[in-house]
């Protein structure tokens, strides 16, 4: 893919294109720059065969982002800083049910049972994924990344928090510089594109926590950062009554935060208990594509 890209950007005469991520990612590549007559090299691909790519696709804008822009002090950090959606903006009576797939070593599990249960209910749910979950999962990712009920989002390449200075959250170190926090961003989108030829638009990272000139730089990206206003199961680790006491907390317009990777915790058990009195309430469980988010 690469050689390819070299011989395209050599043909059209564009000169300084910046690789967006780390060493083993591939910059973005757009269908619309490929010929017609261009062969497909096995094994480019997880898949047996190149996933097709949606034909309107538009020309990644954020490789040219003057990244200097944003190398500047942060005045906020945490969850819930200047730019982060939590909420969907409406008066109806209906929330979004979010799930997590963290990779590495914060897990890279698979919850069947909650999935099951998602499946069989049909309820709708919003999935914030991690790179190295899908490469660990990549059977499975595929497999979700096709189920209508399901919207695949991004939840980072390794899982760590966004800084354009440096910091913490919950132990873990986070982006130090306006370049670590796009190659954070784009290292799963095209990851995501390569595998499904679908863009992301939303970003959770790594602990949701973030400065504000972060969220800045991501919002450039071309992304909406998203959080949550109902901490579901404290990274999975509710009992699933504190699951389903939290959910049941819910007020219109709720953005539950929950975990799909840990597939021994309660998450799944307090799910399946307050679905069910929600819909008594009159709520409607939907995705985050198309709402409207404050």
């Amino acid at each position: 893919m690469l050689r390819r890209l070299v011989y395209i950007l050599v043909a059209i005469g564009f000169v300084g294109l910046t690789q967006a991520c780390t060493s083993e990612e591939q910059p973005i590549v757009e269908e619309d720059l490929i010929t017609e007559d261009e062969e497909t090299s096995e094994g480019e691909f997880a898949g047996d065969e190149m996933p097709s790519v949606d034909e309107s696709v538009e020309v990644e804008e954020s490789q040219s982002i003057d990244l200097e822009e944003y190398n500047r002090e942060a005045q906020q950090w945490g969850e819930n800083v200047d730019g982060v959606k939590t909420r969907i903006d409406t008066e109806e009576k209906k929330m979004a049910l979010t799930f997590d797939a963290c990779g590495g070593q914060y897990g890279n599990g698979y919850d069947q049972e909650l999935i099951s249960f998602l499946e069989e209910e049909q309820i709708p749910a919003t999935l914030f994924i991690n790179q190295r979950w899908i490469e660990e999962q990549s059977e499975l990712f595929l497999e979700l990344a096709e189920n209508p009920l399901f919207q695949i989002e991004n939840h980072g390449t390794a899982h760590v928090p966004l800084s354009v200075n440096g910091g913490a959250a919950w132990g873990i170190e986070a982006t130090q510089s306006p370049e670590e926090v796009k190659a954070e961003v784009l290292g799963n989108h095209e990851r995501v594109l390569e595998l499904t030829g679908r863009k992301m638009s939303l970003f959770r990272s790594g602990t949701a926590f973030y400065d504000e000139v972060a969220v800045e730089l991501v919002n450039a990206l071309g992304y909406e950062v998203v959080n949550f206003d109902i901490l579901g199961d404290a990274g999975a680790t509710y009992t699933a009554k504190q699951v389903e006491s939290a959910l049941l907390g819910s007020e219109n317009g709720a953005i539950a935060l929950l975990h799909m990777n840990q597939p021994e915790s309660g998450t799944a058990a307090g799910v399946k208990t307050a679905v069910p009195k929600l819909r008594e309430q009159g709520y409607q469980f939907v995705r985050l594509d198309g709402e409207k988010l404050e």
